[in-house]
């Protein structure tokens, strides 16, 4: 049985939602899979229930896959008791990207929704990011309006419960 984590009410005002003030962020270096599956169960199994994650930190598979698990093996009973937050990594900061870019997410996840879906960085970087830090020719600014209408859109549909810029 999980204890109970305090709380904190996030929302617009008509929409709000409990946010677990005690979370996992899921952001390694280097990558490891198996390592970040198993760390994400230990954490689970001790009571965290808000789990942050990101295409870039290549979290979401292991998230999934460790979410999936507890599950099956009974350490939670549905994903509704986890708070899920995902972002939109700076090269897919255009609206044409979004929509894709969180239903990649969300199949690397094994899940239907985010509870909450975040502008990454408020700036767009053309390319891949091979290494850090970004070379300072590839970082354009992000059209906010137009990604956040996307980011609207994506909310409208269904695949997260809330959006947001850090």
């Amino acid at each position: 049985m999980a204890a109970n984590v305090p709380k904190v009410t996030i929302g617009n005002g008509s929409q709000t939602m409990p946010l677990p003030v005690i979370g996992l962020g899921t952001a390694t270096h280097p990558q490891v899979s198996e390592t970040t599956k198993s760390a994400i169960l230990d954490a689970i199994e001790t009571s965290y229930r808000h789990f942050d994650t990101a295409f870039i930190y290549g979290s979401e598979q292991p998230l999934g896959e460790a979410i999936a698990e507890a599950i099956k093996t009974g350490l939670i009973k549905s994903r509704d008791e986890l708070f899920i937050t995902s972002k939109l990594w700076c090269t897919f900061a255009s609206p044409e990207f979004v929509l894709p870019a969180i239903k990649t997410s969300l199949k690397n996840l094994q899940l239907d929704y985010l509870d909450l879906f975040l502008v990454h960085r408020p700036l767009k970087i053309s390319g891949e990011v091979k290494r850090l830090p970004i070379l300072k020719e590839t970082i354009f600014p992000i059209d906010i309006k137009a990604v956040w209408e996307v980011m609207e859109e994506c909310q409208n549909l269904g695949l997260t419960k809330a959006i947001a810029v850090p």
